[in-house]
């Protein structure tokens, strides 16, 4: 049903841009939320939307989840905040535990809590200078690590992002991603990542001596980029490379993690144990709480207060969590992202034989993005906008791209009407 446009929701918009600074959003079309449930929001007139987007999968398990809103409901009555920098209390203590516990690898973790991905992201350079002394830290093109100066260093995916805020955090640097759409014709995976791993063994010969280098931060799978998953060997390359340079292994799980690929994690898809592991987005259900986890060792190297806030740690945000991650063991949503997984990528597969305009379909769990050509960013910013008219939430990333990431909770019904509409879109503007 297409969605009115009201008085109200405009308003609204024009108060923002009166008053907000345009830096802090990157605007799509005028969507005003009001409130959300399971796989749907409703915006400020009383239209309902399929989301397809989950607050760029900060709500996995689900808008308004009771079990999460009772936690928050319970711990706001006890206390709202105090801080943890200088004291203690359980739900942080009992968080930092259960999060530990869960990190990939059997090898004894610490937690440092922060309130947002950026802050998880500029706490593994900071924990990785500490540990090995070097100041180094390589990371990749098209990733998208956050927005703090320091994360903004580290990303690589705008170059608004960089653009007149320099200068930037000293020693990162930027190597291609191994995106395995860009091997040569004939060009197998495995001399693929070959080819891709001497980029760094080029670096440590010719510019960086690898025994400067602290860290090496990555994505298991670009999610801003669009879902690009690296091959398999490279993974186990560019891990065997860090760990015979004395060089940190560090993952961002801030986009991918909680069950979003189909596995707890995205590096468990190559069952590998990071040094230094980024979390945020739904490890509270969006609440204002991300977390570094590492190996005790490194964790224990940087002193106090390095990495200390006044509102890290926020009692309701550690009661959220621990909701959070409750709900998705109880409602097995890794695995349910697995399998509704391959149940959309075979209904994107069907959409892609009758629109040839579609490119690629990439889908690693309940987490796709849908390729179109590059000349053709008119038209999937027209199929997004047609979308949000006839009560469907999905963007588009990299112009391209359609980014495929709704509430691990969403049923058949609604993913089966919600492909229905790009269908119909693409038949209208097509």
């Amino acid at each position: 049903m297409t969605q009115q446009k009201n008085p109200k929701r405009q308003r609204l918009i024009a108060m923002d841009h009166q008053y907000v600074a345009p830096a802090g959003r990157v605007s799509k079309f005028d969507l005003v939320v009001d409130h959300g449930l399971g796989a749907k929001i409703w915006d400020v007139d009383g239209n309902a939307y399929i989301d397809f987007l989950a607050s760029a999968s900060a709500v996995n398990v689900g808008h308004g989840n009771a079990k999460v809103v009772a936690a928050i409901h319970q711990q706001t009555d006890k206390l709202i905040h105090y801080i943890s920098g200088y004291f203690y209390h359980g739900p942080a203590i009992k968080l930092a535990k259960r999060l530990a516990l869960l990190a990939p690898g059997k090898t004894p973790k610490k937690v440092s809590f922060s309130t947002s991905g950026s802050e998880a992201a500029e706490a593994v350079v900071k924990f990785a200078r500490s540990y090995t002394k070097r100041s180094v830290i390589l990371t990749f093109q098209n990733s998208w690590h956050g927005t703090t100066l320091g994360a903004a260093s580290l990303s690589a995916i705008d170059g608004n992002m960089h653009r007149d805020i320099g200068p930037l955090i000293p020693d990162i640097h930027h190597l291609p991603f191994p995106d395995p759409n860009k091997r040569f014709p004939g060009e197998s995976i495995t001399d693929f990542s070959s080819r891709y791993l001497k980029d760094f063994t080029d670096l440590f010969e010719h510019d960086i001596p690898a025994d400067q280098v602290a860290a090496i931060l990555i994505e298991p799978i670009q999610g801003d980029a669009g879902i690009i998953m690296p091959p398999n060997s490279y993974m186990q390359g560019l891990y065997q490379l860090c760990h015979e340079n004395g060089i940190l292994f560090c993952t961002d799980e801030i986009n991918q993690g909680f069950g979003r690929s189909g596995k707890l994690w995205s590096i468990d898809h190559f069952n590998l144990e990071p040094d230094l592991m980024a979390v945020g987005k739904s490890l509270a259900s969006g609440m204002p709480l991300s977390a570094i986890i590492g190996k005790a060792p490194i964790m224990d190297t940087l002193a106090s207060p390095a990495n200390a806030t006044t509102t890290a740690a926020n009692p309701i945000c550690c009661a959220a969590a621990l909701a959070t991650i409750d709900e998705l063991e109880a409602l097995h949503l890794t695995e349910r992202s697995d399998e509704l997984g391959k149940f959309s990528k075979t209904q994107f597969l069907n959409l892609q034989k009758d629109f040839p305009v579609i490119k690629q379909v990439r889908m690693v769990g309940l987490n796709g993005g849908i390729e179109f050509e590059e000349s053709q960013t008119k038209l999937v910013t027209d199929l997004c906008n047609y979308c949000f008219e006839h009560g469907l939430i999905i963007i588009s990333t990299m112009d391209h791209i359609l980014r495929f990431q709704p509430p691990l909770v969403i049923t058949k019904d609604e993913l089966t009407q919600g492909i229905n509409i790009i269908r119909e879109g693409l038949l209208k503007l097509t």
